[in-house]
């Protein structure tokens, strides 16, 4: 049984624009083996089975809807490298040589990315002029320099903007300056998964959409999947579904908190105001905590987004603030006509650091990439890979480490959102 690429997805510009995607079906049969299984099609399962087939290990990916229907298909686009703690606060935390290996392998995710784009020739209108992030004040901007000199010591190529400076690179008002990163860019970001999908399964990758993994147990031979149609054995699996974690592994569901997202767009430019609106390029993002992010797609419109309802479909009126916003940030966007809004879900860790879980015997998982999950999600992929292939964390760069379930996680929702207007209010504080 086939599946159409569009109809299976929630509307959004990136589902209306990504033309069609590679057909995939349901699994039917219950009879396969095969060295690795990774449950789900995003950005992490996709890259674990593109490295995995190249490696030359039998993999099968198993998504609950479509490829990218998460958060790989309805993100913002922004490929950043790095984490968003700074390098010595790594260090600090994980001590010189776990620390510093992580910085070193974090710091080039975007250069990951890219390089897969261009090996395998990936169409995703991939733009790498850079990432800029803007300082809403005089605080944050002292920090990013910080920030932008420890990742110049490191050979990272970044810009210190000051406020005439950043409003010439993004046409918005109200920011005191911010920092350019050159390793950073943009792409679409569902045709990015379709485009990971295709080249994986090309080197031998099998692919399943519509087909939800609902148990899983350990046998003598490995760990035995079950769907609803179908079932294979595998000898590990991966686990790659971070903000759409179900209760197929319970408490690593109860290690992340969803957060949803909205974002909206707007018809494409007229070309007077596409010269106004981030000319050169870049993606930009900012450092208030309940920020707003943004990039012009391929054919010109201006795309934002910034924390949204929790839910999975969203109306203009979800994202009124946003409107009012978008407009207090470009003047020159205001009546400017809307055509797209969407949400997604992001993973939220209590220590704000993405995680690399051993959960049991020959089975891996990898989450909370909270809002940088483009270039991160995509590296992890290439981690849990070569974890499954044998590799030792000092090998791979990154620290394994214990799940741990956040407490009265099932009030976690309710906690999130007071943080939400904690925040903003000390947005508007400027603290």
């Amino acid at each position: 049984m086939s599946f159409s690429t569009q109809a299976a997805y929630p509307p959004s510009l990136w589902s209306d624009t990504a033309g069609d995607g590679p057909i995939f079906t349901e699994l039917s049969d219950k009879d396969r083996q095969y060295d690795v299984a990774i449950i789900g099609g995003g950005y992490t399962g996709l890259s674990a089975a593109l490295h995995l087939a190249q490696a030359g290990a039998s993999c099968v990916v198993l998504e609950a809807h479509a490829i990218g229907w998460g958060a790989s298909g309805r993100n913002g686009g922004q490929v950043i490298a790095g984490l968003k703690y700074d390098p010595d606060d790594l260090t600090a935390h994980f001590g010189p040589e776990v620390g510093q290996a992580m910085v070193r392998t974090v710091g080039r995710s975007a250069d990951m990315l890219f390089d897969l784009v261009e090996q395998h020739g990936i169409d995703c209108d991939p733009v790498r002029n850079g990432w800029i992030q803007a300082a809403h004040c005089g605080r944050a901007l002292a920090r990013q320099k910080n920030r932008a000199a420890q990742w110049n010591a490191l050979g990272a190529q970044t810009e210190i903007l000051d406020a005439p400076g950043i409003a010439a690179l993004t046409g918005a008002q109200g920011y005191v300056g911010g920092w350019l990163d050159r390793r950073g860019g943009k792409i679409q970001p569902l045709k990015f998964a379709f485009g990971l999908a295709r080249v994986a399964a090309e080197r031998g990758a099998h692919v399943f959409v519509q087909s939800p993994v609902h148990h899983m147990a350990h046998t003598q031979g490995g760990w035995q999947l079950s769907t609803p149609h179908g079932g294979l054995t595998a000898r590990q699996v991966i686990i790659g579904t971070n903000g759409y974690t179900d209760r197929l592994w319970p408490s690593l569901k109860e290690s992340v908190v969803p957060a949803y997202s909205v974002q909206i767009s707007t018809v494409p430019l007229a070309p007077d105001l596409l010269r106004t609106v981030l000319p050169g390029g870049q993606s930009l993002s900012e450092t208030r905590r309940v920020l707003r992010y943004s990039q012009v797609d391929a054919a010109g419109r201006l795309v934002i987004g910034t924390r949204g309802p929790e839910r999975d479909q969203a109306t203009y009126r979800d994202a009124r603030t946003l409107i009012r916003d978008m407009e207090g940030l470009f003047p020159q966007l205001r009546g400017v006509r809307l055509d797209h809004v969407w949400t997604g879900r992001v993973a939220m860790t209590a220590d704000h650091l993405p995680h690399l879980h051993h959960l049991a015997e020959g089975v891996y998982a990898a989450v909370g990439y909270n809002g940088r999950g483009v270039a991160l999600a995509t590296l992890m992929g290439r981690l849990l890979a070569l974890k499954a292939g044998g590799a030792t964390d000092t090998e791979i760069g990154f620290p394994v480490t214990p799940l741990k379930a956040i407490p009265l996680h099932h009030f976690s929702g309710i906690g999130a959102a007071a943080y939400g207007h904690w925040y903003d209010l000390m947005d508007r504080l400027k603290l």
